[in-house]
This record gives C-alpha cells, sequence and structure tokens, in this order.
C-alpha cells in the first residue's frame, strides 16, 4: 500500500466517524465536556440540539438570527466561571460583557443590550463584587451597551466557586447572511492578531506554571474592529471568536459546517513567545488555547488583502495575519503546514488541558 492510499484511509476513517450520530458514552458530566472540543460537541449535538432541534438553532453560530415584524436581531447567553476571577487584564466581569458583545459582533450584529445574573457564594467579600460589576459597568460603556436587567442567587458556602456570571445579549443584524456554511474554496482565512493570550494569561495567574511572564489576557470588545472590517469587505463570509478550544476549533468547525479543507500555515500564525513557550510546557498547541479578544474571518480569497488592511487599520487588529485557504479537499479536514515543511491534521481537542479559562 502507498503512502498516499494509507493516507486516503485515515481520512476516510475520521470521514466516518465524523458521521456517526452524536452519542455521549459518557455516565457523568466531566470538565472536557465544557473545554470546546470534541466532548463538547458530542455533548451539545447529542443532548441539547436533539431536544431543541429548530432552525435558529441549528447554525450552531455564536448568535441566533431572529426576525421580530420588521426587524433583524441576534440573540446570544453565555456562562462565566473563569478561575481566579481577577487576573492581569481584567476579571470575569469585564470578561462576560465583552465576550457577549463578541458573540453579537462576529454574528453581524450591533450590540445594544445585554442582561447579567450572578450565582453568588456565601461568605464571597463583598468588596469582590463590587469591583467586577464596576468593571461590568466601564466595558458595558466602552461597547456602547447597557444591561438592562439581571438575576442573582446566592447559594450556601462551598456550593459555588466564589461568583458565577451569566449573560444574555440582543443586537439589531447589520449584516446578514454570514455563517461558516457559506464559505467555499478559494477563500481565505485570517485573525486579527495574537493567539492564545487569554488561556495562558490564565493558567499563569494560578500559579501552576513556573513562569515569570509579562503577559496579560487579551479580553477586549471587538464590535468596531468588526464594524470597520465589514464596512470595507464586502466579501466577509464568516466570523468567530476564537474562545474555548481556539483558533483549532473555529478551523474544525468551518470545515465541517462548508464541507471544505482548511488548510493553514503555521508560520503565518501569529503567537507571542510566552505563549509559545508556556504551551510547549503545557504539551499543548497554542492553537487549541483560548483568546478573548481574537477573531478569526474567513473572507472571499480576492478580498483577502482588503481585509487584512481594514483589520490592521484598528488597535485591536494591528498584528493581523492571513494564515490559509480554504481547499475543496479533503472536506471537513483541517491541514496544517508545519514549520518542519510536513504536513498534519489539526483535529477537535481532546480533553481538558485548561479548565475554567473562560
Amino acid at each position: 500500500m502507498t503512502t498516499t492510499e494509507r493516507e486516503q484511509q485515515v481520512l476516510d476513517r475520521i470521514e466516518r466517524a465524523r458521521r456517526r450520530r452524536a452519542k455521549v458514552r459518557e455516565e457523568r458530566i466531566t470538565l472536557s465536556h465544557g473545554a470546546g472540543g470534541k466532548s463538547t460537541h458530542t455533548l451539545i449535538e447529542a443532548v441539547f440540539l436533539d431536544a431543541f432541534r429548530n432552525p435558529m438553532l441549528e447554525p450552531l453560530e455564536d448568535a441566533a438570527s431572529l426576525t421580530v415584524g420588521d426587524a433583524r436581531l441576534a440573540l446570544t447567553t453565555d456562562s462565566y466561571v473563569v478561575s481566579p476571577l481577577f487576573f492581569p487584564g481584567g476579571n470575569i466581569g469585564d470578561l462576560a460583557v465583552n465576550g457577549t458583545v463578541n458573540d453579537l459582533a462576529v454574528s453581524g450584529a450591533r450590540p445594544l443590550y445585554l442582561t447579567a445574573g450572578f450565582i453568588l457564594e456565601e461568605g464571597f467579600p463583598v468588596e469582590d463584587l463590587l469591583k467586577i460589576v464596576e468593571s461590568m459597568k466601564d466595558a458595558a460603556g466602552a461597547a456602547g451597551v447597557q444591561i438592562v436587567t439581571g438575576d442573582t442567587k446566592v447559594v450556601q458556602r462551598g456550593k459555588a466557586d466564589g461568583v458565577y456570571v451569566n449573560t444574555a445579549g440582543v443586537g439589531v443584524l447589520t449584516r446578514a447572511g454570514l455563517g461558516v456554511a457559506t464559505v467555499k474554496p478559494g477563500d481565505a482565512v485570517l485573525v486579527s492578531g495574537p493567539i492564545g493570550d487569554h488561556g495562558v494569561t490564565i493558567m499563569l495567574a494560578r500559579g501552576e506554571l513556573d513562569i515569570d511572564a509579562d503577559l496579560a489576557s487579551d479580553t477586549a470588545p471587538v464590535h468596531d474592529l468588526v464594524a470597520g472590517l465589514l464596512a470595507a469587505v464586502p466579501g466577509v463570509r464568516a466570523m468567530r471568536d476564537a474562545t474555548r478550544g481556539g483558533v483549532a476549533t473555529i478551523l474544525n468547525e468551518i470545515a465541517k459546517a462548508a464541507e471544505v479543507a482548511v488548510v493553514v500555515d503555521e508560520n503565518a500564525v501569529p503567537v507571542r513567545e510566552e505563549v509559545r513557550g508556556a504551551s510547549e510546557l503545557l504539551g499543548i498547541d497554542p492553537l487549541y488555547v483560548a483568546c478573548e479578544g481574537r477573531i478569526v474571518v474567513v473572507v472571499d480569497g480576492s478580498q483577502a488583502s482588503d481585509a487584512l488592511a481594514a483589520l490592521r487599520a484598528h488597535p485591536l487588529g494591528a498584528d493581523a495575519a492571513v494564515i490559509g485557504r480554504i481547499a475543496a479537499d479533503p472536506p471537513g479536514i483541517v491541514l496544517l503546514n508545519t514549520a518542519f515543511g510536513g504536513t498534519r491534521i489539526v483535529d477537535l481537542l481532546v480533553g481538558d488541558p485548561l479548565p475554567r479559562i473562560c
């Protein structure tokens, strides 16, 4: 059997496995079910999508597109359990606001209103709660949104980890038709800046790695960055913010939804040296490490230069890069052209090497 035939056998096995009906095989929920990788996708498809299936949910985009009268709206929700609650560059409060704003923005919406729900543990310091709420107020002001309703619950000491935050967000769609299923061969793939800053910052803040690094979370609202991109580039196909599971997860979602191949150049992916070094110590690829202020963009290949210029025109996109392209084959697969001249498959994350990073 030739090398090409063996490679095709591997691709065929992967394709057959991905087309099987999703089924949760574990009897109990594990941390990997919240990591954004294979277990998360299986949980969503086998439990939640199977139960709640409808045309608005089925695309599994970052926000649902709704029509109410003559208005086109986007609706999203998220929950935040990051540990520690305070970290270089932010805290759970501004992380919650920015993350919700970003889910709306990458869906082609102008964010308008948020909700905020708090699950507080008995004994949690009021001073810390005030700091979190103040940061949420400041983040909402910076993003031009209002927090218009909310809820508060308190659980017994030891039944939570200080505070958890749940949000929902509503925005007006300014660009309809975006989505990973619209991606086509010949399109270009971009990222808006260095990847993995947030995930590594959280790990360093926990004191689990004996590393001193001048690194902060990249948490930031990307609505203005996205608005500039959409105004300058009519050929934007899809956008995602690369949170849990990192850029690799987004690329796999694109490949699966559009039934295309995503081919990435490892040397083109921007990664800070501190992130690269910490990732090596952890034994993980920076492509799987979470961001909280970076977006992955797919555009018509002929407009890649315009998209890159539009991203770099904004401070959050100053280090944006074209990292790959969309090909027809092999469908559903992400391929990485490595720095050593080889090619390997980048699959969905298995396990949870970085739990509770958002």
